[in-house]
């Protein structure tokens, strides 16, 4: 199997000026494109050829594991976004505040954990195999699918993600991020999870 791009659920300028055209340009045209080219030719001819991209990220490991990896959490990352991002819903709204307290506790909780993550990684807010929110940091290009996880969204805070629009000021770009999530996508990968969540 050859992996392809993804396509963006919007135009590449649709998120400006939270994130710039050219920060899109670089990051899903450059980035993306790198870990998509480098998966095909390191899987080509391997067990891991005609395997789904979710259990390369179970099963591999090196490079093959980080690039499979990157692949698939930038394209998760890029598909949560929306220029014309809505509130959460009373569900989730509901759901947030049993786990978190509230919903500004949780975005703070999110937030510090983006900002003290040290070096590259991910934030994620996830479903565990007791099918309960949680958030989890992983380095580099850890993925909580290898812990039996239920990814729901995601923050990218390699330095690529930010630097053309917001250099080194981290927080400013979570802010940015947090402004342009679609909750209904968050809530649609809940409902397709394997989890019946009550409040």
């Amino acid at each position: 199997m050859k992996y392809q791009m993804p396509q963006l659920p919007y135009a590449p300028d649709a998120l400006a000026p939270k994130m710039s055209e050219e920060t899109i340009s670089y990051h899903y045209g450059k980035h993306l494109q790198t870990y998509v080219d480098n998966l095909n030719k390191l899987i080509d001819g391997t067990v891991y050829q005609e395997m789904p991209i979710e259990q390369i990220i179970r099963e591999a490991s090196g490079p093959v594991f980080n690039n499979a990896a990157q692949v698939w959490n930038h394209t998760f990352f890029f598909e949560t976004l929306t220029p014309k991002s809505l509130p959460m819903s009373a569900h989730l709204t509901s759901l947030i505040q049993k786990y978190f307290g509230s919903v500004e506790a949780f975005q703070k909780q999110l937030f510090d954990a983006a900002t003290r993550l040290f070096g590259s990684g991910w934030v994620w807010l996830c479903l565990t195999d007791r099918c309960e929110l949680t958030l989890r940091s992983e380095s580099n290009a850890g993925n909580p699918l290898r812990d039996g996880f239920t990814p729901l969204l995601t923050i990218d805070v390699w330095e690529h993600a930010y630097y053309i629009d917001y250099r080194n000021r981290r927080a400013e770009y979570i802010q940015a991020v947090w402004d342009l999530i679609d909750w209904k996508k968050v809530e649609d990968r809940m409902e397709r999870s394997s989890c019946n969540i009550y409040i």
